[in-house]
């Protein structure tokens, strides 16, 4: 499970952010000042930062800029209430990944933390004998490459990058065909079935009222 540090201020965006994350699956630790912020960021188990840039205590700008220094690799979405152009540019210079100008849309913050986070995962996935080449489009099972179509390959990613981990089948909705309203759809079980198929269904199995989970052993 990842793990998003929101630093935020306002409760009355902190608390349905960390709400709506939790929902997409993520652990959230929420830093209320600068300080709290800069503490958490440099801790190895934080997978994305949302940094907004008007804390108490220190500013977002010099916050980003340690962090940068400590841990280069951690994406940074900046939330920013100033409007200017010249704010964003400099946000981007201290270290940002991308930014959301307050007021936002749930939807959209959201899709760019899931961007971030796609971004920050490794180019290959390799668990129990099937290897991810992701850059490259490639799926080898035990060595031997197998051909995928494009929902079986995402499909196949959510789980990896999960894998030992149940996936709800809202979470997998989402991520895969962008629609976690599709409850009612066979389109998920086919989807599995197909894969299973190529893979070895012994190596997806389905929890029953929860989801799927990647064996791991």
């Amino acid at each position: 499970m990842t793990t998003v540090l929101l630093a935020e201020d306002d409760v009355g965006i902190a608390e349905p952010l960390s709400r709506a994350l939790q929902r997409e699956g993520h652990q959230v630790v929420v830093a209320g000042d600068g300080p709290d912020a800069l503490q958490c960021a440099t801790q190895d188990e934080v997978d994305l930062l949302v940094l907004d840039l008007g804390l108490p205590g220190m500013d977002g700008l010099d916050i980003c800029r340690r962090v940068r220094k400590q841990r280069p690799e951690l994406p940074v979405l900046m939330l920013t209430a100033r409007t200017d152009e010249v704010d964003f540019v400099v946000g981007l210079d201290a270290g940002a990944d991308d930014y959301v100008a307050k007021p936002f849309r749930l939807a959209e913050l959201l899709a760019r933390v899931r961007a971030l986070l796609r971004r920050s995962v490794p180019d290959a996935l390799e668990v129990g004998g099937v290897r991810m080449e992701l850059s490259a489009r490639r799926v080898l099972v035990d060595g031997a490459e197998v051909g995928l179509a494009n929902k079986e390959f995402e499909l196949l990613r959510v789980l990896l990058h999960r894998a030992g981990q149940v996936v709800s089948r809202e979470e997998i909705l989402r991520e895969v065909w962008n629609d976690p309203e599709l409850k009612t759809s066979k389109t998920l079980d086919m989807h599995v079935s197909w894969l299973r198929r190529k893979i070895g269904g012994q190596r997806i199995a389905t929890v029953r009222g929860l989801g799927f989970r990647f064996n791991v052993g």
